[in-house]
């Protein structure tokens, strides 16, 4: 098991706070972490970005694993690392961008959407696949890419993920969620978005009870 796939056992949802602000990364990871939500992605076409990620990573430490989505450029990650990300989340599928995400040991979850581009990516060092967009997709997708990925590859759909749509993808094998507007929007209040985290979490235990 890759350290990654250790964090989404403890809870399969990657937070994803675009707009986020610099003043508001504290008060809304903590809500987050308080909730078990212990992987955040700051997409790095907020306000920002990267002193919020500054922020998250001094305040959390080994508590959370923090890093930058929407991450396009080699320079980018170089960036991110120096601010105390670990982990590098993309829109696309670009295995230099895997490789230099690993050369100074951060977590990368590079997204894709055809088997070639998911074997390009694990072939680079990929820890996970961010499904996107997970809208385009469905679980019977999930299901197919997973039957010939590597066992054990971790799938992340990202898109359209809510309390009412991840049941039928957790199903089809997927190892965590990027969950966006369902969790965070620019503005939230750090106790709504720790309601909603709490939310999924429940609707997660349901759908594993059922």
């Amino acid at each position: 098991m890759n350290a990654l796939a250790g964090w989404l056992e403890r809870c399969p949802f990657v937070a994803i706070l675009r707009g986020l602000t610099p003043a508001e990364a504290v008060p809304v990871g903590e809500a987050l972490v308080g909730a078990g939500v212990t992987v955040i992605e700051v997409p790095l076409n907020s306000p920002e970005p990267v002193e919020s990620i500054r922020r998250l990573s001094a305040r959390f430490g080994d508590a959370a694993l923090v890093g930058a989505g929407t991450v396009m450029t080699e320079a980018q990650v170089a960036e991110v690392a120096a601010a105390g990300g670990r982990l590098l989340v993309t829109p696309h599928a670009d295995p230099a961008l895997v490789r230099a995400a690993k050369a100074r040991g951060m977590l990368a979850a590079p997204g894709f959407f055809t088997p070639a581009e998911a074997f390009s990516l694990l072939a680079a060092g990929a820890d996970a696949l961010k499904l996107f967009p997970a809208e385009a997709a469905s679980p019977a997708v999930a299901k197919a890419l997973l039957a010939v990925l590597p066992p054990g590859t971790a799938l992340l759909p990202v898109g359209g993920m809510s309390a009412e749509t991840i049941g039928p993808w957790r199903a089809a094998g997927a190892a965590g969620f990027g969950i966006g507007g369902s969790l965070y929007k620019p503005g939230d209040t750090p106790s709504v978005v720790g309601e909603r985290a709490r939310a999924l979490r429940a609707a997660l235990d349901g759908g594993r009870r059922a």
